[in-house]
């Protein structure tokens, strides 16, 4: 009793001094981790070692930053001027702007234009004729790559591509596409020409969970072709029924088509990502740019565990901050920090109508349960919360008064915050986003109000359910 009492002792103050040393760490996450370790201290001790750090290790710390300073010595031109901010975004919103631009160096240049899909069968339609209309080059990277219909007509894509003497170049997530690395398919692509590659592979595992996490992951959909189109959305290459989770279909994504200067900016991005996973330099990858007058302005911003701590929540809140009438946020996974929850609420106290839509039926009984923690909250300072009822709504979208839109793969979850590569695209258009706001607004029309009376009705053992694992939420 006594070796296990100080074994007990040990292990929680060894994690404890740990944990008080990390600078990055928020105080709730401190207390979080406290919680788990006093109340089980094996299995949080096992915990903390697997899923404590947010960290790739010093190797690949290095390498991103050698990336990106070989990205600003030779294709500077291509990532925007940020003394062109103030020239084309609107005082209003110049502060979000600005922001995006210092986390990546990507900022505002003219001359884009987006079409939004109308659902998935014309994404794939549109995609698969942009890769066979391709002359130069294919890039692509998901993190979900499933051999259904999408995921197959898009290697096939890959494959006649290849086959016609385009460069193609096919990067999928580790862990996420797991089954497509190990398939038939992956090889015939291989064996096609398309040049393969694996983000934050699984191959060693030992060695991944001593220097780092299993849970890291490449979370970016990135589509570029001929540095002329690219897309950008909540879309996998997997099919509305996903196979992987299909008693929560359909999932409900969005995807935007763009043209001009943004694209490019995406291709670097892309680019980024290969030479980490390939050690290959920028060189062999093509840039071109289009004109870049008329459209509009919009810049890309990716973040990941690479990238500065809290890029993800600062700019939501600074985004969340500028709006002067309306607000519509939707996504899937809804756990916020401080710093959202806090922007959300005071946007809503000043007046501003803050809309929130939600999947009511979500494929995380832990994220839903911590979501839900939050609802008096927002509802108290007059946000609106809808739950749609269609399906798994995918779409991670903000719109703000029918002028800036961000679009991309950030959910507003720790783990978007924190554990995933993420890529968006941040723009300001009317057009653009009165055309988002309106597919919003078909969610809306599918959706369930939830107000004040239905929560504060919840049952007592639902209200500590969903508030435990709120505060244990920092260390999911």
């Amino acid at each position: 009793m006594g070796v296990i009492l100080l074994l007990h002792t040990l292990l929680v103050l060894l994690f404890t001094i740990r944990i008080l040393l990390r600078d990055d760490l928020s105080p709730p996450g401190r207390l979080a981790w406290f919680v788990v370790l006093n109340l089980l201290p094996y299995f949080g001790s096992a915990m903390y070692f697997l899923f404590g750090e947010t960290d790739l290790g010093d190797r690949a710390d290095k390498r991103h930053k050698e990336i990106f300073e070989e990205i600003r010595a030779k294709a500077s031109w291509f990532m925007g001027e940020a003394t062109n901010t103030e020239k084309l975004i609107d005082p209003v919103y110049l502060s979000a702007f600005q922001y995006a631009g210092s986390i990546n160096g990507f900022h505002p240049s003219m001359g884009n234009a987006a079409e939004l899909m109308a659902d998935g069968d014309e994404t794939l339609t549109r995609m698969v004729a942009d890769i066979d209309a391709a002359i130069d080059h294919v890039h692509v990277l998901y993190y979900i790559w499933i051999d259904d219909n999408t995921g197959h007509a898009i290697a096939e894509a890959l494959i006649r591509a290849a086959h016609r003497g385009v460069t193609c170049r096919a990067m999928a997530d580790g862990l996420g596409s797991r089954a497509m690395i190990n398939s038939a398919l992956w090889q015939r692509m291989r064996g096609a020409g398309v040049h393969l590659a694996v983000a934050l592979s699984l191959k060693h595992p030992i060695r991944t969970i001593l220097t780092s996490r299993l849970d890291l992951r490449n979370h970016r959909k990135i589509t570029v072709i001929d540095s002329r189109v690219t897309y950008c959305g909540s879309r996998n290459s997997a099919d509305p029924e996903f196979l992987v989770k299909a008693k929560y279909a359909p999932w409900v994504d969005i995807m935007l088509r763009f043209t001009g200067p943004v694209v490019v900016q995406n291709q670097l991005l892309f680019a980024s990502d290969w030479m980490q996973a390939t050690n290959e330099a920028l060189d062999g990858i093509a840039l071109a740019r289009g004109p870049t007058d008329g459209g509009f302005p919009a810049q890309v911003m990716g973040v990941g565990p690479t990238e500065r701590h809290g890029a993800t929540p600062q700019l939501f809140a600074n985004l969340i901050a500028c709006a002067q009438d309306r607000l519509t946020l939707t996504t899937p996974y809804f756990v916020p920090d401080a710093t959202v929850l806090e922007a959300l609420c005071a946007t809503a106290y000043r007046g501003v109508s803050v809309s929130l839509i939600f999947p009511k039926v979500n494929d995380s009984l832990i994220v839903a349960a911590a979501s839900r923690s939050y609802y008096h909250r927002l509802l108290d300072a007059g946000c609106t919360i809808h739950e749609f009822k269609g399906g798994l709504l995918h779409a991670k979208i903000l719109t703000i008064d029918g002028k800036i839109s961000l679009i991309g793969s950030s959910n507003l979850d720790l783990r978007s915050f924190d554990l995933n590569y993420e890529n968006n695209i941040l723009l300001q258009d009317e057009a653009t986003t009165l055309a988002i706001e309106e597919r919003q607004q078909t969610y809306v029309s599918r959706s369930e109000v939830v107000g004040l009376p239905t929560v504060l009705a919840w049952h007592y053992h639902k209200r500590i359910w969903h508030n435990v694992i709120a505060t244990i939420g920092p260390v999911l």
